[in-house]
C-alpha cells in the first residue's frame, strides 16, 4: 500500500484528456516551457474532481474543489516548471499522479489564494513520493470534515521530510509547508558549509566554519521538530 496514493470516490472520476495547448494558453507558457512539455509529457488526464457533490464534504473559502491530474511521462524525468505551468493554468488545488514505465509518483505543491489578490494563486515548493510500482494498492481516502481538511491530509502524505505532530503543536498546513521549505533551504545550507569545510586547509578557518556548521545543524534540527541539544549529543 502506497501512503500517498488514495482510492478516490467513483463519483469523483472525471477522466478527461487535457490538451497541452490549453495549458499553454492559460498559463502563458513560453517556448522553453512548451519544449519541456513536448520532450517530457506524453498525456495529461484530469482524473478526479473532488468537490462537495462528489465527496459529500463541504467546501471552504480556500478549497472549493481539489483536482487530481494524471501525467504520463515520456521519460522518468519531469521538470517542476511543467507542473508550475499546469498549476498556473488550473485555478484549483492540484494533486499530480505521474506514471512512467510501470511506476508511479505522487507530487503536489501547497496552493492557496493570494492574500493580496484572491484571483491569483500562491504555489509553494513541490512535495513528492519516490517512484513505486504502478499496481500498488491504494489507501482509503483520509477522513476529513471538509475539503480543506482533506487537502491538508493529501498534502501531508507527500511530506517525506521530518514533521512535527501537527495535532500537538496546532500547526496548520500553511505553517507546516513554510517550515518544510525552510528545512529544505537549511539542509542545502548545511551541505554547502560541509563542502567548504572539506576544502579548507587552514586550522583557524576550519574552526570558524565548524562553528557555523554547528549553528546551521541546530537550526535544522529545530525546523525538523527535534531537540537540537539531544541531536548534537547523538552525533
Amino acid at each position: 500500500m502506497t501512503a500517498a496514493f488514495f482510492d478516490y470516490p467513483k463519483a469523483a472520476a472525471f477522466g478527461r484528456v487535457v490538451p497541452k495547448s490549453r495549458i499553454y494558453e492559460h498559463s502563458g507558457a513560453d517556448m522553453t516551457i512548451r519544449d519541456l512539455f513536448v520532450a517530457q509529457v506524453d498525456q495529461i488526464v484530469w482524473k478526479y474532481k473532488l468537490a462537495p457533490e462528489t465527496t459529500n464534504l463541504t467546501a471552504t473559502s480556500a478549497v472549493s474543489e481539489i483536482q487530481v491530474f494524471g501525467i504520463g511521462l515520456r521519460t522518468g524525468k519531469l521538470d517542476e516548471e511543467v507542473l508550475r505551468a499546469i498549476d498556473r493554468a488550473i485555478p484549483f488545488p492540484l494533486i499530480f499522479e505521474l506514471s512512467w514505465s510501470g511506476k508511479r509518483k505522487a507530487v503536489a505543491a501547497f496552493k492557496r489564494p493570494s492574500d493580496a489578490d484572491s484571483t491569483k494563486w500562491v504555489v509553494s515548493a513541490y512535495f513528492a513520493t519516490d517512484w513505486t510500482p504502478d499496481d500498488g494498492q491504494r489507501r482509503p481516502l483520509p477522513l476529513a470534515l471538509n475539503l480543506g481538511g482533506l487537502y491538508d491530509a493529501l498534502l501531508t502524505a507527500l511530506m517525506t521530510e521530518p514533521t512535527v505532530d501537527a495535532e500537538q503543536t496546532g500547526e496548520d498546513i500553511q505553517t507546516r509547508v513554510a517550515r518544510m521549505e525552510a528545512l529544505r533551504a537549511k539542509t542545502r545550507e548545511v551541505d554547502r558549509i560541509k563542502a567548504r569545510l572539506a576544502r579548507e586547509k587552514q586550522f583557524n578557518k576550519r574552526v570558524a566554519i565548524n562553528a557555523e556548521l554547528r549553528a546551521a545543524r541546530q537550526e535544522l534540527e529545530r525546523l525538523a521538530g527535534r531537540d537540537p541539544v539531544s541531536a548534537a549529543t547523538n552525533e
